[in-house]
């Protein structure tokens, strides 16, 4: 595969990871440029390990995990994103007292968003595998792609958050949910 391919092939992978750093840009009004950083290194990092985990497993072990990875996905997306819709109709003052921030921006809320949006990548690092591609520029490749996407992403969400508040905040929900489904639905009807 050319350099152009591998460009491609991880903004591709990277929209999930845009859309959820965008979501989470929305519901941390007050976030930092080292927020935005944190968030692009756990999804550039995710988008660029899984592909190489992929391609080091093989076409053998991919037949076990494809069977309920999606399921994974689903779920973890769904618990954040119906935890940031509870968290936005509870109302302003207890949304502080939740510590939505702390929440958002947790390693661990991060690391299960990251492995959620990710997950996809897994798969294509077998199809990488199987045509000899260089793993090692692949995921380079693909992994800054995504830094930079979910790094801009979550500036934007930033931006669009302190325009619209709470009604921001059910929207990123909303949009983590629709991601989960969408992963669950693409898998599913084999799309």
């Amino acid at each position: 595969m050319d350099f152009l391919s591998f460009i491609l092939l991880g903004v591709s992978l990277s929209m999930d990871a845009l859309a959820v750093s965008v979501s989470t840009g929305i519901c941390v009004p007050d976030l930092k440029k080292r927020d935005a950083l944190k968030i692009g290194l756990y999804f550039g990092g995710f988008q660029a390990l899984m592909p190489t985990l992929g391609w080091l497993l093989g076409t053998s072990v991919i037949d076990y995990i494809s069977a309920f990875d999606h399921w994974i996905a689903f779920g973890l997306l769904a618990l954040i994103g119906i935890k940031m819709i509870a968290d936005a109709l509870r109302g302003k003052e207890e949304q502080k007292a939740c510590g939505v921030r702390e929440s958002m921006l947790s390693h661990k809320t991060l690391f299960f968003m990251a492995v959620a949006t990710s997950i996809d990548a897994l798969a294509v690092g077998v199809s990488l595998a199987l045509v000899k591609a260089d793993i090692s520029a692949g995921a380079a490749i693909i992994g800054v792609t995504t830094f930079l996407l979910s790094f801009m992403g979550a500036t934007l969400g930033k931006r669009l958050g302190s325009a619209f508040e709470k009604k921001a905040m059910v929207i990123g929900g909303i949009v983590l949910i629709g991601i989960g489904l969408k992963i669950l639905l693409e898998h599913l009807l084999g799309a």
